[in-house]
C-alpha cells in the first residue's frame, strides 16, 4: 500500500517538476532573445535596419518634402538678404562685404538642403560605431539556464504542496515575462520608427539654418537627430547592467529567490528602456 502511495506521490512530482521545468525553461527565453537581439538592431543604420522602408521615406522625402523645404529656403534666404539691407540705415552704411556673406549662407543653405540624408546618414553611422564598441564590451551571459543549472535538484527534494505552489507562481511569471518581452520589442522597433518618421522631414527644419532667428528651427532638429541616434548607446548600457546583474542571481538561496529577483531585474529593464528616449533628449537638450 505504502508503495503504491510513494509511486503515486513520485509520479506526481514529476508532472509538476516537468511542468515547472518548462515554465523555467520558457520564462526566460523569449525574454533572452529581444535582450539578445537588441545589440544588432540598435546597432543598424536607418538604411540598414530595412532597406525598403529606408528608400520609400528617402523617396518620399526627395519627392514630396523637398520642393516644400525649398520654398521655405527661398523664403529664409530672402527675409535674411532684406535684414542685411535694411539693418544699415537703409543701406546708407550698406558694406559690401555682407552681400558675399550672404552668397556664402546661400551656397551653405543651398548644400545642407541636396545633401540632408548625407548629414543623416552620418548623425548615425557616428551613433552605430558608439553601440558596436559598447557591445564588444557588455560581457557576461543573459541565459538564465546557466545561472539556474542545479533547479531539478532543487525541485526534487520539494514536497508535493510546494511544487504545486512553485507550478502556479511559474506559470504566473511565465504570463509576466512574456509581457515584458514584448514591451521590449516595441521599444527597439518603436525607436526605428520614430528614426524614420523623423529622418522622413529633415529638409524642412534643415531648410531654417541659414538665418539666425529660423535656425533654432534646425538646430533643435539635429539635437533630436543626435538624441535619437545615441539612444541606441543609452540602450546598450542599459543591456550591460542586466547582464551584470543577472550574474548575481545564481548565489540565490532559493529558486523562489531566484526567480523573482530575475523577473524583477527584467522589469527594472523594461522601465529603463522605456526611460532611454527622454533621457537621450534631455542630454543633447532636445525637445
Amino acid at each position: 500500500m505504502f508503495g503504491i502511495g510513494d509511486a503515486i506521490s513520485d509520479w506526481i512530482k514529476g508532472l509538476f517538476i516537468d511542468g515547472i521545468m518548462a515554465n523555467f525553461t520558457g520564462m526566460f527565453s523569449d525574454m533572452n532573445e529581444r535582450v539578445g537581439d537588441i545589440a544588432s538592431q540598435v546597432g543598424q543604420t536607418p538604411a540598414g535596419w530595412n532597406a525598403g522602408i529606408f528608400a520609400l521615406i528617402r523617396t518620399l522625402s526627395e519627392t514630396v518634402i523637398i520642393p516644400i523645404a525649398g520654398m521655405i529656403l527661398t523664403f529664409v534666404l530672402c527675409y535674411e538678404l532684406i535684414h542685411l539691407i535694411i539693418e544699415k540705415n537703409n543701406m546708407h552704411e550698406f558694406d559690401t562685404f555682407n552681400l558675399f556673406k550672404w552668397m556664402f549662407k546661400t551656397f551653405c543653405a543651398v548644400y545642407i538642403l541636396t545633401h540632408t540624408f548625407d548629414i543623416v546618414m552620418f548623425v548615425f553611422a557616428l551613433a552605430q560605431n558608439a553601440v558596436n564598441s559598447a557591445s564588444g564590451v557588455i560581457s557576461g551571459s543573459l541565459d538564465m539556464n546557466i545561472a539556474m543549472a542545479d533547479i531539478a535538484e532543487q525541485l526534487a527534494v520539494m514536497g508535493v504542496g510546494e511544487l504545486i505552489g512553485l507550478f502556479f507562481e511559474s506559470a504566473i511569471l511565465r504570463v509576466v515575462m512574456k509581457a515584458v518581452s514584448v514591451c521590449v520589442f516595441l521599444i527597439v522597433y518603436g525607436r526605428m520608427i520614430e528614426i524614420y518618421l523623423t529622418i522622413s522631414v529633415a529638409p524642412i527644419p534643415l531648410s531654417t539654418m541659414a538665418n539666425r532667428e529660423w535656425g533654432s528651427v534646425g538646430n533643435s532638429y539635429l539635437k533630436s537627430l543626435f538624441a535619437l541616434a545615441f539612444q541606441g548607446f543609452l540602450i546598450m548600457v542599459c543591456v550591460a547592467i542586466y547582464a551584470a546583474l543577472l550574474q548575481g542571481i545564481a548565489d540565490a538561496e532559493s529558486i523562489h529567490k531566484a526567480v523573482w529577483g530575475c523577473m524583477g531585474y527584467t522589469v527594472l529593464l523594461c522601465f529603463i528602456l522605456f526611460k532611454t528616449g527622454s533621457m537621450a533628449k534631455s542630454l543633447f537638450s532636445a525637445h
